[in-house]
């Protein structure tokens, strides 16, 4: 590890010169275009150190990256996953407003810290990998997904389909919090659109003519209310909510989105029921729920505790304490976490401001999470 490091620091500022070239290619993740253009620029980078890489294709979503390396003699031992993703939230043209900058020991851009600071360390672990000549027991599968932000719903059978070969998935997400804990857990999530029917009528002249649709989507969602588990982690949240024309109409229509957080795989299969079930309160109002559960949970398992410790054995060998923490948002290491696959997650960059116009890294932890990554690829 103190190897891997002493060769890693050096090349900090190579780390955030390359950090700088990737997030000034935005990548938006409705915009297919944008997408693959960073995706080919990434695809390059693994190219130049050896890499088998292979496009894989996609007629609406951006395109996806799986770059392969084998480091070593004979036959590998197996195979690990390293995943992450191209995309980012923000729209194009965000860089003329939120430019790459760096100040005060930090990187400050569009998608520096969720998550191309994570692409950057991946590409850092190798290099210092091959500078050592060490060679990794296991073949390494880089796993580069193009819709991570919106649900994943055009990479998940590619993810899944990779991590089925795997011993083990390594998720390059950001860390957790300033000291850069590893992620252990993550809450299952889904978005449900519960939609309302009734019947408009003059609010004023014939009121008991109409179905309101708003006051039924009302008793609704006090009813979801009383799904929540806040000791299971169950929560079901109305988080947007539309109804009514005018102010002297009785409402027609209504609709509301619902975010869905669950802690254990066992509860999604009666989540889903409990929300299949919803009939209309008010007569003759008709009820229709679409959507659901998304994401399964990442749940802290022995085998991803086992890997924790493994992490955090390496780092105190450089003299750093490594912790692990529990977080709500999913990832694409809850699919592989859900097929068994032990899978640690927040191996990525340490930073602060996911999604606003202050996110960034912390520059001096860079190296440290190369050495981190590559120690665990050789290792494991």
């Amino acid at each position: 590890m103190r190897q891997l490091q002493s060769v890693l620091r050096p090349r900090t500022p190579e780390m955030v010169q390359l950090l700088g070239k990737f997030v000034r290619c935005e990548s938006p993740s409705h915009q297919k275009a944008a997408v693959d253009r960073f995706g080919e620029i990434v695809a390059a980078e693994w190219q130049r150190r050896g890499a088998k890489v292979r496009v894989l294709r996609h007629p609406a979503r951006g395109n996806q990256v799986r770059a392969e390396m084998w480091l070593g003699e004979g036959r590998p031992r197996g195979q690990l996953m390293v995943l992450g993703h191209l995309d980012t939230v923000y729209p194009l043209g965000t860089l003329a407003t939120m430019p790459f900058r760096v100040q005060g020991g930090r990187a400050f851009g569009p998608g520096t810290f969720d998550m191309k600071g994570g692409l950057v360390i991946a590409l850092a672990a190798i290099d210092a990998l091959a500078e050592l000549g060490i060679q990794p027991k296991k073949r390494l599968v880089f796993f580069w997904n193009s819709d991570e932000e919106i649900g994943s719903h055009a990479s998940r059978a590619a993810i899944e389909r990779e991590a089925r070969k795997s011993d083990a998935v390594l998720v390059l997400e950001p860390a957790a919090g300033a000291n850069g804990k590893l992620k252990t857990a993550r809450k299952g999530l889904g978005t449900a659109e519960l939609i309302i029917s009734g019947r408009a009528a003059h609010a004023g002249l014939d009121p008991g003519a109409g179905v309101n649709a708003v006051h039924e989507l009302a008793e609704q969602i006090v009813r979801l209310e009383h799904l929540n588990k806040a000791k299971r982690g169950i929560a079901l949240q109305a988080t947007v909510i539309e109804g009514g024309t005018v102010s002297n109409v009785v409402p027609h229509h209504a609709r509301a989105e619902i975010d869905i957080r669950y802690t254990h795989l066992a509860d999604a299969a009666k989540i889903d029921r409990q929300l299949r079930r919803l009939r209309a309160i008010l007569p003759n109002a008709r009820v229709e729920v679409r959507g659901g559960i998304n994401r399964p949970p990442l749940e802290r398992t022995p085998a991803v505790v086992r890997l924790f410790h493994h992490a955090r054995d390496l780092m105190h060998a450089l003299g750093r304490d490594l912790g692990e923490a529990w977080t709500g948002g999913g990832s694409d290491g809850n699919f592989t976490a859900a097929l068994g696959v032990p899978t640690l997650d927040g191996l990525g960059a340490v930073g602060n401001g996911a999604h606003s116009a202050i996110e960034h890294v912390i520059i001096r932890s860079l190296p440290v999470r190369a050495a981190l990554l590559a120690g665990l690829l050789a290792t494991l």
